[in-house]
């Protein structure tokens, strides 16, 4: 158990929050002035502490360098009208950390040092969170292993920490999309759904050679027929067709439980909109393009919130979409910031009060 009084306290001196252009941020370049850190050494959490954003000292032979022991998450918090601070569905975040680390032979993070931490730190820099539109304050936990050996072993102890970082959005416009067709991001009985950090150095190759070719990223498809969808990048994807919201299934694990995903999934249900969560192909979604019947292709993801998909390349298939005229992705973004804004009744329990 980690109760709040455990958590020392080191205040920064000085805030570096008034040297900050708060306008136009760049997502994930800047960070808060405190961070939270914490040891697991002999089978509990130590040294707890929220102290001045520093860089850490590393031993050379630190398993996670060398055996990619790593989790991370994201999540948003925000300010209301009258300056309160709210964090968005840390809970779905916590229980998904945890789900990651049981994947990857890693401790559990119990939820006074996931939550009671979060919210501590984020009260200690809530200053930081911006008020702009499409502006959030991004919430970055991780733990990695921190064993100073070498050898393909689980680590005996792992560092958490959780860091803040003040961003606009992610994707300022509408994406263009390639489908993959010879590498693979995850494949059933391996670690798609847990939030790796090998997941994302893996899949950095071919999001390179799809911006050689002009795209901005890439939506993955099976390990074996590369003809099965599964998702884009670093995003939940959602297809419209014939008025129904078509989504790859979770089913196989090869797919990452998104928060964003889950919270439109359940706002499509109550616009009255027939949510579908199940295997769809590149064929069937080439084929309904073709008879004019796919109406938006959108990403989810908290990093992006919802990323509107433009043009998607599948061999010499080009499918092009006017994101002007859509309806439904663009009034679920607007109910999901007036939710995050404190704008709508929260009605679901989703932002939790700092």
């Amino acid at each position: 158990m980690v109760a709040s009084a455990e958590i020392k306290i080191e205040r920064i001196g000085e805030s570096k929050l008034a040297g900050l252009n708060v306008e136009n941020l760049p997502f994930g370049k800047y960070f808060t002035d405190h961070m939270l850190e914490a040891d697991y050494i002999n089978g509990e959490w130590t040294n707890i502490a929220i102290k001045p954003y520093q860089p850490l000292s590393l031993d050379p032979s630190l398993a996670a360098l060398h055996y990619g022991q790593s989790i991370f998450e994201g999540i948003k918090a925000y300010k209301n009208q009258d300056g309160e601070a709210y964090i968005f569905r840390p809970f779905d975040n916590f229980i998904r950390f945890n789900k990651s680390a049981e994947r990857m032979c890693m401790p559990e993070v119990p939820e006074e040092l996931f939550i009671e931490g979060m919210r501590q730190l984020i009260s200690l820099d809530k200053n930081w969170i911006p008020s702009q539109k499409d502006h959030s304050l991004y919430i970055r936990p991780f733990m990695f292993s921190t064993d100073q050996m070498l050898g393909v072993r689980p680590s005996q102890t792992y560092k958490f920490l959780i860091i803040l970082s003040p961003s606009g959005p992610y994707f300022a416009a509408p994406m263009k999309i390639l489908v993959e067709e010879s590498y693979t991001r995850a494949a059933p009985g391996g670690v798609g759904f847990a939030k790796n950090a090998g997941n994302y150095g893996g899949s950095l190759i071919a999001a390179k050679e799809a911006n050689k070719m002009g795209y901005d990223q890439v939506l993955w498809t099976d390990a074996f027929e590369h003809k099965w969808l599964q998702e884009v990048g670093m995003m939940n994807v959602v297809f419209i067709i014939n008025g129904v919201a078509v989504t790859p299934s979770l089913e196989e694990g090869t797919i990452l439980k998104g928060v964003t995903r889950e919270t439109v999934l359940t706002l499509l249900t109550e616009m009255g909109i027939k949510v579908e969560e199940r295997r769809i192909s590149i064929d069937e979604l080439v084929a309904a393009y073709q008879a004019g019947n796919v109406q938006e292709v959108f990403g989810t993801g908290t990093a992006a919130t919802i990323a509107p998909i433009k043009e998607m390349k599948y061999k010499d298939i080009i499918m092009q979409f006017d994101t002007t005229i859509w309806k439904i992705s663009p009034a679920i973004k607007q109910q999901l910031n007036d939710i995050r804004d404190l704008k709508s009744a929260d009605i679901h329990g989703w932002m939790f009060k700092i």
